[in-house]
């Protein structure tokens, strides 16, 4: 059974920093054609693409966190991340990790079959 679990989500000031883990189980996020991605859901808004990193390690971001955000994973510990920083109010959202095999990774919710829960994250200005 596939399990994402996220952690890391909790309220911050503006301009502060978080770290959102997504441990993953049954699933391994090492090896060919593997992509990792975080989703965020504004309340009231469709759930979009944040960031994510493919089987060697090429990463893409949304452009409204280019430069402040930056996704990792470690593949020995199965777990992925999002290192958040300058954070703004408009960052408030549930953040998802997800996960799917396949040759190409797209920020698109339609293509990931494995899902967390979701870490909530608010920003306070």
């Amino acid at each position: 059974q596939v399990q994402l679990v996220e952690s890391g989500g909790g309220s911050v000031q503006a301009g502060g920093s978080l770290r959102l883990s997504c441990v993953v189980s049954g699933y391994s996020v090492r090896g060919v054609y593997k992509c990792t991605v975080w989703f965020l859901q504004a309340p009231g808004k469709e759930r979009e693409g944040v960031a994510r990193v493919d089987s060697v390690g090429d990463t893409e971001y949304a452009g409204s966190v280019k430069g402040r955000f930056t996704i990792s994973k470690d593949n020995a510990k199965n777990v992925l991340y999002l290192q958040k920083s300058s954070l703004k109010p408009e960052d408030t959202a549930m953040y998802y990790c997800a996960a799917a095999d396949a040759r190409f990774c797209p920020l698109a919710v339609d293509r990931y079959k494995y899902w967390g829960q979701g870490t909530q994250v608010t920003i306070s200005s």
